[in-house]
């Protein structure tokens, strides 16, 4: 996926938005942080999810890490297959690792986050 167009929290989750769904993954900075994924817990269909609030959460063999809600709204999809297979997170975090469709309440919130090239020097600055 071009990474161009995604937009990016300082809790290294990524959104992508088409109309009023924004999809929600996790960065390669944050996977790579977290090294060897063994579990993920996923929100439910149907559940509403808050802007900044976890939502869900990736377990590693060294620690587990909550999922943030980029986004409010309404869970209207989840990649069910990451419950058996946490591999796509690592191997395509930007496509088919995405975890969760939210269909969005506030755009406004959608303002706030930090494009491509902020992101990086970001994840630079947090690397040092």
């Amino acid at each position: 996926m071009d990474q161009s167009n995604l937009k990016f929290t300082k809790t290294h989750e990524w959104v992508s938005v088409e109309g009023e769904i924004a999809t929600v993954g996790i960065t390669d900075f944050a996977v790579n942080q977290l090294t060897d994924l063994v579990f993920i817990e996923l929100p439910q269909v149907g559940s509403t999810c808050e802007a900044g609030k976890v939502f869900g959460e990736v377990e590693s063999v060294k620690a587990v890490s909550d999922l943030y809600s980029p986004v409010s709204g309404e869970i209207t999809e989840v990649n069910e297959a990451l419950v058996d297979d946490q591999s796509p997170l690592s191997d395509d975090p930007f496509g088919k690792g995405w975890i969760t469709k939210v269909k969005i309440s506030n755009a406004s919130e959608l303002e706030q986050f930090m494009n491509a090239d902020d992101y990086h020097k970001f994840c630079e600055s947090e690397a040092h």
